[in-house]
């Protein structure tokens, strides 16, 4: 049975059925839904500069390559914080440091409201754009509590939902600013709804959460994960799709600006729909990886994501805004759809290193949990810099050709390489071992990568 001191859960063992029916599902799911409603925010705050630039007027003195230069710093700032967020789990606890993290979000949004009008020089808003970009660490310490808290067999529809339901924050504060676009309200308004949320969520985690002691005071593990060659390829995959989901969710709008002369409120009406999509379905495309492996999932969708992104440059080159739009939104589906597939392999990868050590039964999930957990808040850091890439691309492509084309070129490119990635590492040879490891279990059924 599970031994409790204030929020803190001593013993945690979802691997056991017995203990899982009884006991652990009901307080693994509490914790994912409050989990998400905190993440969930976090994405809202952190990507509201891609919202907050469409208000932004002639009046505020902006040019476009200043928009793309400030998403992409915002961008950045929450990729680089997903780092000691990661670490944050293991010294705080998965509810306290909920808690801490949702309670900072008042930082940016409070800032922002501040300083958001005309004459405000653009130095202020980078440097009030950059607090924005703590919001981006919540998905990484949310993922990394509630990878603990599930099974190894739960776990693609559980970091699915988590992870889904975060980045639906994205479409969510996109859609709350159409509305008030189109009632003539301006930006304050869309910040002040916000700030009640946020105290709200801080205060159902502190009332509903649990701290998992078996991950606490882990900090090794981070230093496990970073010295592991996994980390650092799944690191890249995850700049293809993540990085994609989270640039784009920042420059689709700017993009409709700028070559397609939209309105503000022409580029809100369809900017939300990608984000909402992609999304909605990374859930499914963890359940798709439970099913039939995330490297095969992982594997085709890049291939999908090349031919979205091909005719995104038919579309760019011919000037078909109708098309254009169906390309992007496709290819927002597909990046949730590796989302969801990508973060499965991670805790498989780890299982399948555990069984080539010889570890069995709850030894095995043991070192899959710590390591998975701690090697995911540096794969969402480093996939997350994939969006500032994305941005950078989109601004030099403006600057140079007066387009997107030239950054759709570059993305086809890296969705190449993502694919070839895939087959070489993890299907090429599906029964391979780690490098520089030895077989420690001759003759027993070992987990193949082809499966994780």
């Amino acid at each position: 049975m599970t031994a409790r001191s204030g929020r803190w859960i001593q013993q945690w063992d979802p691997e056991d059925e017995t203990f899982w029916n009884r006991t652990g599902e009901r307080i693994a799911r509490r914790n994912l839904l409050f989990s998400v409603l905190s993440e969930h925010i976090g994405f809202s705050i952190w990507t509201m500069w891609s919202v907050l630039v469409l208000f932004m007027g002639p009046e505020y003195g902006l040019t476009p390559a200043d928009k793309f230069l400030l998403t992409s710093m915002v961008t950045l700032v929450g990729a680089v914080v997903r780092v000691p967020y990661t670490f944050a789990v293991a010294v705080f606890g998965g509810r306290n440091w909920t808690i801490i993290s949702a309670g900072l979000l008042l930082v940016p949004t409070v800032a922002a409201f501040t300083v958001m009008e005309p004459g405000t020089s653009f130095t202020t808003f980078l440097l009030v754009g950059l607090l924005a970009g703590i919001g981006g660490g919540n998905f990484a310490s949310s993922m990394t509590n509630i990878n603990a808290f599930f099974p190894l067999r739960k776990k693609g529809w559980a970091l699915g939902l988590n992870a889904g339901g975060g980045n639906i924050g994205v479409p969510v504060i996109q859609l709350v600013a159409l509305a008030i676009i189109g009632a003539s309200g301006g930006p304050r308004v869309l910040l002040g709804l916000y700030i009640p949320l946020i105290v709200v969520a801080a205060t159902l985690a502190a009332l509903y959460m649990d701290n998992l002691a078996s991950v606490r005071n882990d900090t090794g593990a981070a230093k496990d994960a970073a010295r592991d060659p996994h980390t650092w390829i799944m690191s890249f995959l995850y700049i293809g799709t993540f990085g994609s989901f989270i640039g784009y969710s920042f420059a689709f709008g700017m993009v409709l600006q700028n070559q397609f002369d939209r309105t503000p409120l022409e580029a809100a009406y369809v900017t939300f729909i990608g984000p909402l999509l992609g999304s909605l379905i990374r859930p499914v495309g963890g359940r798709l990886a439970d099913r039939y492996g995330g490297a095969r999932i992982t594997l085709w969708n890049f291939v999908a994501m090349g031919a979205a992104t091909a005719v995104l440059i038919a579309a760019s080159t011919e000037k078909s805004l109708a098309l254009f739009t169906v390309a992007f939104v496709g290819l927002f589906v597909l990046t949730g759809l590796g989302n969801g597939s990508t973060y499965k392999m991670i805790p498989g990868i780890f299982q399948a290193k555990a069984q080539a050590l010889g570890l069995e039964g709850e030894a095995a999930a043991a070192y899959g949990r710590r390591l998975s957990g701690a090697s995911m808040g540096l794969i969402g850091a480093v996939g997350a810099l994939g969006g500032v890439g994305i941005n950078l691309a989109f601004r030099q492509s403006f600057l140079s050709y007066g387009s997107g084309t030239g950054a759709f070129v570059a993305f086809l490119a890296c969705y190449a390489v993502c694919f070839a990635v895939t087959w070489a590492v993890y299907l090429r040879r599906p029964a391979a071992r780690p490098a520089g490891e030895t077989p420690a279990t001759e003759g027993k059924p070992q987990l193949s990568y082809a499966e994780v």
